[in-house]
């Protein structure tokens, strides 16, 4: 068993009687991780919202139904919440009566979830994202040395759990992931008209990470409105599928200020999308620097989320004349700026322009040998 890093972070909020609630994607072991926590036998009731009885039984529930269907539990998880409507006010009467039982929630769409489980919930939860595996989980499990050899297939097939354990299995896995789960999971909860046109723009998206990315381009490529275009986006980030970097600027002058680029959680997600699991010596030196700088970020948001750094915001930085930054953080009032090179060449010099704007910035470039400082 692979120990996630959240788990010693979830067990502390479980025992502060504070309902729990674990976001992330398909098949990245949310239910493994409540599971565990909570344990089995007669103490533990386990819901799972995919079934239809599960959804219509709490439509309309009471306490006095909760009672009887609670008994004597000390645990309540209740696994995909998102599926079952009106979510939120059977969780609000558990938390308020049942005092004793810890309550743990899974969703894999935060738009469902928060529209049903906030405003119930108001100082009553905490809520937490599991990410597929990371590096460092990885790291622990094995060793450094092992991880960092495995560093080219990860790029390549990703970090799903199932991935990662069946490696002989992983092309099947991703096809399994991307149909049964990404797909049909984001179809079916959010009423997608034109599911094709998700796809296309998915496989866009996939083409250009590590780019700028424009919705009136997309829509021309795609063939649908930019409207639609931006709420598909959303859709995709609230399904933990990609994330988006927005750009740093003040008023200094010619720095872009309203852009965004596009990366992927996993990468093996990403790959399977566009169909190409080729390894990274058969790519071009162009295609194999995005994929480092996607997994490199990837796992940097992992990183700082699982750590618990709640103010880190995460930004790139670009000027007019194409000077770029690749990833800029920002903490409690501290710059730090990082440059992602996959094949050390040539000095990297961090542009004048931001130095100049931002003298009191870290710079650092990241090469792969410099990916334990980074990650670690």
């Amino acid at each position: 068993m692979i120990h996630r890093i959240l788990e010693d972070r979830i067990r502390n909020t479980v025992q502060k009687k504070k309902v729990v609630t674990i976001l992330g994607p398909r098949q990245v072991g949310k239910s493994t991780l409540a599971s565990g926590l909570a344990g089995s036998g007669t103490e533990l009731l386990e819901l799972n919202g995919d079934e239809s009885d599960v959804q219509s039984m709490f439509e309309a529930v009471n306490e006095t139904q909760l009672r009887y269907l609670i008994g004597d539990r000390k645990w309540l998880l209740v696994d995909e919440a998102q599926k079952i409507r009106n979510v939120g006010n059977m969780l609000k009467i558990v938390a308020d009566k049942f005092k004793d039982v810890s309550v743990i929630i899974t969703g894999s769409s935060s738009f469902k979830l928060a529209d049903t489980v906030n405003e119930s919930l108001t100082g009553r939860k905490r809520e937490f994202r599991l990410y597929p595996l990371s590096f460092k989980e990885m790291v622990n499990h094995s060793s450094l040395l092992e991880e960092t050899r495995m560093l080219e297939h990860r790029m390549v097939y990703g970090y799903y759990p199932e991935v990662v354990t069946d490696p002989g299995g992983a092309k099947e896995t991703l096809k399994e992931l991307i149909g049964s789960y990404l797909y049909k999971d984001v179809f079916d909860e959010n009423e997608i008209g034109k599911p094709d046109k998700l796809e296309k723009l998915v496989q866009a998206l996939a083409f250009h990470i590590g780019s700028m990315v424009s919705a009136n381009e997309l829509a021309v490529l795609v063939g649908i409105d930019a409207k639609t275009v931006e709420r598909y986006i959303e859709i995709l980030e609230k399904s933990y599928i990609i994330f988006l970097l927005p750009s740093y600027a003040t008023n200094q002058r010619n720095e872009l200020k309203f852009s965004r680029k596009v990366y992927f959680y996993d990468m093996g997600i990403r790959n399977g999308v566009i169909g190409n699991m080729a390894p990274l010596s058969m790519r071009s030196p162009e295609e194999a620097g995005r994929m480092w700088e996607n997994f490199i970020i990837s796992e940097r948001i992992k990183r700082n989320d699982y750590e618990g750094r709640t103010f880190v915001k995460h930004y790139f930085w670009r000027t007019q004349q194409k000077k770029e930054v690749d990833l800029i953080e920002v903490e409690d009032g501290v710059m730090d700026a990082f440059e992602f090179k996959w094949r050390p060449g040539r000095t990297v010099r961090i542009p004048a322009q931001f130095t100049h704007s931002y003298p009191a910035a870290r710079y650092s470039c990241i090469t792969p040998s410099e990916l334990p400082d980074f990650l670690l």
